[in-house]
């Protein structure tokens, strides 16, 4: 259980940074989306163990945590998720919403344990209606208490 437990902080963390500042830029040309990096805290990661004892296939990661600016000095809004485990030890599969002052963004995809992850944008709302992109989140600790999202959003 502290090995899945490390392993949903982790996620969590990338789900909901700690500290999470929003910093758009203007979108480059490069990638053609509009840059905004935020950071998870994560202080209410649960794992419910829905089989075997311990980490195992289609245990269930769930979390509601504070997203902060870029420079984690000020809460800017929240997240709401669940992951399902679906390699042990390794990775979960994950959806979420995070929460921003000027509309929400939804991902998908994989959670990695030990590595940084790069989720898919499937939706928004307000300001990012009909949002597409890219995800990166990566862990700021070892501990999987803090991570940062840096979304890439094009529509």
């Amino acid at each position: 259980m502290t090995s899945k437990l490390l392993a949903a902080g982790t996620l969590a963390a990338t789900v909901a940074a700690g500290a999470v500042s929003v910093g758009a830029t203007a979108a480059s040309a490069a990638t053609g989306g509009r840059h905004i990096t935020v950071v998870e805290h994560a202080v209410s990661d649960t794992v419910t163990d829905t089989g075997r004892k311990g980490d195992s296939v289609g245990d269930l990661l769930t979390f509601a945590n504070p997203i902060f600016n870029r420079a984690d000095t000020k809460r800017i809004g929240h997240d709401n998720g669940s992951c399902i485990r679906t390699v042990v030890g390794k990775a979960w599969e994950c959806s979420w919403t995070t929460r921003l002052p000027h509309g929400s963004l939804v991902v998908q995809g994989p959670f990695y344990d030990h590595r940084d992850s790069t989720l898919a944008i499937t939706g928004g709302t307000g300001a990012y209606s009909r949002a597409r992109g890219v995800m990166h989140l990566h862990a700021r600790n070892k501990q999987g208490t803090a991570y940062t999202f840096a979304f890439v959003v094009r529509r």
